[in-house]
C-alpha cells in the first residue's frame, strides 16, 4: 500500500516554494516603495531648509555650499566608495558583469545608507542634484540584499532582483510605472527576458501602489492642457527644439566624459591629489552661480520647471545655461546625486527660451518638448525619456510629438558623446582586485648551496633505481 507524505509537510514545502518564487520579490517591492517615498520627503525637507536659510541670509551659501561639498566628498571617498554620482551606472555595471561580486561592492547596505545620507547633505548645501537616480540604486540595493533568503542564490536570481529593484525605484520616484518597465528594457539591460517580465511588472506595481498610498494619485509635474488643434509650426518647432536640446545635452555629456580635455591642468591636479579641496572649489562656483541667478539654480530645479508649466514662474533666458554650469559643478566632485530632475528643469528652461521664437505656440507645449528633448539627449534613451515625460505631465495628446523630439535629440547628442550611463558604467566594470599571492618563505643560503649537490644525488639514485 502506497504511503502518502503528511499533509503538513506538503503544505510547508508549497509555502516555502511560493515564498521563494513570489514572496521575496513582493517584500522587496514593498520596501522599495516605502524607502522611495521616505527618501523623497527627506530630500524635499532638506531643500526647503536650505531655501529658508538662503532667503534669510542671501550670502550664506558662499560658506555653506563649499563646506557641505568638502564634507560630502570626504564622506564618500572615506566610507562610501561606489555611492558617487547618480547610481544608475553602478546598477548597469552590476547587471552586465557578475551580479554577486559587483553587487556586494556597489549595492551593499553600506552604500545604500551612504547614498541617502550624503545626497541629503548635498541638497542641504543647495547642490543641483536629483533624487531619482539615487532611488534607482537604493531600490536595486534593497532587492539585491534579499538574495540571502534564497538557499541557493545564483546569478539569474541576483540579476532579476537588481533589475526589479532598480525599475521599481524609478517608478516609485516619478510615479511612472510604465516608464519603469521601459527603463529596464532600454537603459538597464537592452533586452527583456520573458521569464523576468512577470517579476519585474509585479515589483513595479507593488512599489507604485505603496507610493500612491502614501502620496496619493498625482502626476509629477501636474497635468498640462493641450487643445485638439495643433499649431501649424509644430513640425518646425519639434525639429528645432530637438536640435537645440540635442546639442545642449550632448555637450553636457561631452563635458562629463572628457574632463581631461577642458579642465585646466592645475585643477585636474587638485582633483586627483586633493579631492576635498576641489569639491569645496566646485561648491563655491555653485554658490556664485546661485547668487547670480537669484537662487533659482540651487536644488534639483523641480520647483522652477513646475512653475513654468503652471504659468507661475518667470525665468531668465540665461536660466538653462546657468543651471547647466551648476549641474556640471555638482557632478564633477563625485557627490551622490542624480541628473534626471535637473535635466528636466534645464529642458524646461530651453522651452521657455524657444518661446521667443515660437511666440504663437503654447508655452506648456514647448516646455514639454524641450524637457523630453534634453532628457533624451543626456540619457540617449529616447523611449524611456518620452514615456517618463508623458506620464509626468499626463500628456497623451503629445505622444507623437514627444516621440519625434526624443528620437531626434538623442541622435544629435550621439554626435558629441556616447551614452552617458553606459560610458560611466565602464569605470565600475574594471577587473576586481585579486587577493595577494601567499608569501614565499625565504630559503637559507646553506640550503641553496646544497641544492646542486642534492639534485646530483637524486639524479644518481634515479639512474640506479630499478625500472617501474
Amino acid at each position: 500500500m502506497r504511503a502518502f507524505p503528511p499533509l503538513s509537510s506538503s503544505v510547508a514545502r508549497r509555502t516555502r516554494r511560493l515564498w521563494r518564487q513570489y514572496g521575496v520579490f513582493w517584500l522587496g517591492a514593498i520596501a522599495v516603495g516605502l524607502v522611495a517615498v521616505l527618501y523623497a520627503r527627506l530630500i524635499d525637507f532638506g531643500y526647503s531648509e536650505f531655501r529658508a536659510m538662503q532667503h534669510r541670509h542671501i550670502w550664506l551659501p558662499l560658506f555653506v555650499t563649499p563646506a557641505v561639498a568638502a564634507l560630502s566628498v570626504w564622506l564618500t571617498r572615506t566610507f562610501f566608495r561606489g555611492a558617487e554620482g547618480s547610481g544608475i551606472p553602478q546598477v548597469i555595471a552590476t547587471l552586465h558583469a557578475k551580479p554577486g561580486e559587483y553587487g556586494a561592492r556597489l549595492l551593499s547596505f553600506r552604500i545604500l545608507f551612504g547614498k541617502i545620507l550624503v545626497s541629503f547633505l548635498a541638497i542641504l548645501g543647495g547642490f543641483t542634484i536629483g533624487r531619482e537616480g539615487p532611488t534607482v540604486q537604493v531600490g536595486a540595493a534593497l532587492m539585491f540584499n534579499l538574495r540571502r533568503f534564497y538557499p541557493r542564490s545564483n546569478a539569474q536570481i541576483e540579476r532579476q532582483l537588481v533589475l526589479a529593484g532598480a525599475s521599481a525605484g524609478l517608478s516609485a520616484a516619478f510615479n511612472t510605472p510604465l516608464a519603469g518597465i521601459v527603463f529596464a528594457i532600454e537603459e538597464l539591460t537592452r533586452s527583456f527576458e520573458a521569464r523576468a517580465s512577470g517579476v519585474l511588472i509585479t515589483a513595479i506595481i507593488i512599489a507604485g501602489v505603496i507610493a500612491l498610498g502614501l502620496n496619493g494619485n498625482y502626476t509629477y509635474f501636474g497635468t498640462i492642457e493641450i487643445g485638439t488643434h495643433f499649431p501649424d509650426l509644430l513640425a518646425v518647432a519639434i525639429v528645432l527644439t530637438a536640435i537645440v536640446t540635442g546639442i545642449a545635452g550632448g555637450f553636457f555629456c561631452w563635458l562629463l566624459l572628457n574632463t581631461a580635455r577642458w579642465i585646466p591642468a592645475p585643477l585636474r591636479k587638485l582633483h586627483s591629489e586633493r579631492p576635498v579641496a576641489f569639491a569645496a572649489l566646485c561648491g563655491l562656483a555653485i554658490a556664485l552661480v546661485g547668487l547670480i541667478s537669484g537662487g533659482v539654480t540651487f536644488g534639483s530645479g523641480y520647483a522652477e520647471a513646475r512653475g513654468l508649466l503652471d504659468g507661475r514662474e518667470q525665468l531668465s533666458v540665461f536660466y538653462p545655461f546657468l543651471k547647466m554650469i551648476s549641474m556640471v559643478g555638482s557632478y564633477l566632485p563625485g557627490i551622490p546625486g542624480g541628473i534626471f530632475a535637473p535635466s528636466l528643469s534645464i529642458g524646461a528652461g530651453f522651452g521657455n527660451l524657444l518661446h521667443m521664437v515660437f511666440g504663437s505656440m503654447q508655452l506648456q507645449m514647448l516646455i514639454a518638448l524641450a524637457m523630453v528633448g534634453y532628457l533624451a539627449a543626456v540619457t540617449q534613451a529616447p523611449i524611456t525619456s518620452f514615456v517618463i515625460v508623458m506620464e509626468m505631465i499626463n500628456g497623451h495628446a503629445l505622444v507623437i510629438s514627444l516621440m519625434a523630439t526624443a528620437l531626434i535629440a538623442s541622435r544629435v547628442s550621439r554626435l558629441f558623446a556616447p551614452p552617458l550611463y553606459e560610458a560611466l558604467s565602464q569605470r565600475y566594470m574594471a577587473p576586481l582586485p585579486q587577493p595577494a599571492p601567499a608569501p614565499v618563505p625565504e630559503v637559507p643560503e646553506a640550503l641553496i648551496d646544497d641544492e646542486p649537490q642534492a639534485d646530483e644525488a637524486n639524479a644518481a639514485d634515479e639512474a640506479n633505481a630499478p625500472p617501474r
